[in-house]
């Protein structure tokens, strides 16, 4: 034995996007594609200022514009280019898509009761969550397995989607996934590689993440 943790020290940062209009009147975005505000690109330029400290080695992002448009700004600092990729999306929620939060409670009330309870359900006739994981985390997985040890991958999708990839590769059982809390816009998450795979380091993070020094690492 070398003493060295098994696992290769590779680290995958999640993103979410800035802020949008829908945002800001609390509409479900889903797959719709809209535009970051000016706030919105503020957001991203001085999240990317902290993350490209971090020297990411390879940047992907979900090809919505809100999304595309957050992972330009990191980009430009790094001078990485940004793989996009459709399966990062956010969910896909049919019908609830353009609603707001009042407006979804008032119509659908009892699926958005079922949702929040961890039923499985297709919100607006749209996508289960464990879908959302299933094309999601693999995209994850295959990146972050080109990275070189100790590397780092920056993902840069949405608030639903970052949350399934993260219960799924930390090993949650689906019903859990709503235990980790909303990520706030421009703000990011953390796994590492330990000795039994992903663990969860950060959680919305609006810092530089720091290394955990102490008896549980």
């Amino acid at each position: 034995m070398n003493g060295r943790v098994a696992g290769r020290g590779r680290r995958i940062v999640l993103w979410r996007h800035g802020q949008t209009a829908w945002n800001v009147e609390r509409r479900f975005q889903g797959t719709t594609d809209i535009e970051l505000t000016e706030a919105g690109v503020e957001q991203a330029r001085r999240a990317a200022r902290l993350l490209a400290a971090l020297g990411p080695d390879a940047i992907i992002a979900s090809d919505l514009k809100r999304a595309v448009d957050t992972a330009a700004e990191l980009a430009a600092l790094t001078g990485l280019d940004v793989t996009h990729d459709e399966g990062l999306r956010e969910t896909y929620a049919g019908v609830w898509q353009g609603l707001t939060h009042e407006e979804i409670i008032e119509r659908y009330g009892e699926e958005y009761a079922a949702w929040k309870r961890g039923e499985p359900v297709r919100r607006g006739g749209g996508e289960l969550e464990t879908e959302v994981a299933d094309r999601a985390a693999p995209i994850v997985e295959r990146n972050a397995d080109k990275l070189p040890d100790g590397g780092i991958l920056v993902v840069v999708s949405h608030g639903g989607t970052i949350r399934t990839t993260i219960g799924r590769l930390i090993g949650l059982e689906p019903r859990s996934w709503e235990a980790l809390g909303g990520l706030t816009n421009c703000c990011w998450s953390v796994l590492g590689e330990g000795a039994r795979g992903w663990r969860l380091l950060e959680h919305n993070a609006g810092t530089l993440p720091q290394p955990v020094l102490g008896d549980d690492v």
